[in-house]
């Protein structure tokens, strides 16, 4: 069946093209990034996001930084490039992605030391067009993987995007829901709006009706009584980091969807690349969590529905402990508990077999 997706980062004729998300679903629209500063806005307004994808950007970010430069020597281009590193790499914090992507970058110009400048760039925007490729081939893995644990006739909650608009393919947890809805399993979903901006009811909704997937969309503080009522088979949602431990950080209220799954026996997966995992981090107490704007909050959408001046807390992640998580869908497979154990083998060439698989929800809902 041919992907006829939009494809939400491309490298155009020297540029970076975006599908700008803050205007979805209004509008479909695409904006070029010519400078580095326009990539750094585009990731920190949201206009790309999801962790897969703002590593991707950041990658081609590099060339646009670099693409002007008039560096004689690898150690001129090195240091302009180290220097739109570190400039975009403080645009997000907590996906680990970005950081990620940059330091592959990085590499290959130091690995090419000496070298002329225009060889340096040359392999640069193959490493970029690289990583945008290798993504878009794990994520269909991820989606392989993860439609397993989906029946025929499931019903799916997710919350925020973790679609093809985050990702350079066809994204990590809505992979599975695509993969198994190619595999004519009559997927259903629950869409949670995803407080403050609104990716599930932007974002996920739009891009499930544009692929034809029954979808019902709820308010964050529904996802109780959806569950309650018998109407939820498993939880699937996406991640920005994960610790080696196997505690994940994704967009806020999704520690709260975890909490509510397990209240109700129901299975609660989390689908990434294994480029989202951060094994210099022993929990997830160690994510680093992103602190935004409070006119988010008290101006979604650009109306006040709060007074002036009143106390606005808001983290734009929250960590959910690997206690909660039934398994990790992931590109070279699933991984169950033990996680810090299996994590490892599995990301290091090792094999999690044999690992103990954790209980299944009620009446084995959610597993093929």
């Amino acid at each position: 069946m041919p992907d006829t997706r939009p494809e939400t980062i491309a490298w155009e004729d020297g540029r970076l093209k975006i599908i700008d998300q803050t205007r979805l679903p209004a509008e479909l629209s695409y904006v070029y990034c010519d400078t580095v500063e326009d990539v750094w806005d585009a990731i920190k307004q949201l206009k790309v996001r999801g962790a897969p994808a703002i590593g991707i950007a950041a990658a081609f970010g590099v060339l646009v930084a670099l693409r002007n430069n008039k560096a004689t020597s690898s150690d001129a281009l090195t240091k302009k490039l180290d220097e739109a590193v570190s400039y975009l790499a403080s645009a997000r914090p907590t996906a680990v992605n970005l950081k990620w992507a940059l330091e592959r970058m990085r590499s290959v110009a130091r690995n090419m030391k000496g070298q002329p400048p225009d060889r340096i760039m040359s392999a640069l925007r193959e490493e970029a067009l690289l990583i945008h490729d290798e993504d878009r081939n794990l994520c269909r893995k991820i989606g392989e993987h993860g439609a397993r644990l989906i029946r025929s006739g499931a019903t799916v909650l997710t919350h925020c995007n973790a679609g093809a608009l985050a990702t350079g393919g066809v994204g990590t947890a809505l992979a599975a829901i695509f993969v198994a809805n190619e595999k004519r399993k009559k997927v259903r979903v629950i869409a949670d709006e995803t407080r403050p901006l609104l990716q599930g009811a932007r974002l996920t909704a739009w891009e499930l009706m544009q692929a034809g997937i029954d979808v019902t969309l709820i308010c964050d503080n529904m996802a109780a009584q959806v569950m309650r009522e018998g109407k939820v088979d498993l939880v699937i949602t996406g991640a920005d980091r994960i610790a080696a431990n196997g505690d994940a950080a994704n967009k806020i209220g999704t520690y709260s969807v975890a909490v509510l799954a397990r209240a109700h026996g129901i299975p609660f997966y989390v689908a990434a690349p294994s480029s989202t995992f951060d094994l210099t981090l022993r929990s997830g107490e160690e994510i680093p969590i992103e602190q935004r704007s409070p006119d988010e909050v008290t101006e979604g959408m650009g109306k006040r529905t709060a007074p002036r001046n009143v106390n606005v807390y808001n983290p734009a992640f929250d960590v959910t402990p690997a206690r909660l998580i039934t398994a990790l869908i992931t590109e070279k497979g699933i991984i169950r508990p033990p996680y810090k154990r299996a994590i490892t083998a599995a990301l290091c060439g090792g094999s999690s077999r044999g690992h103990k698989k954790p209980a299944r929800g009620k009446a084995g809902r959610g597993v093929a």
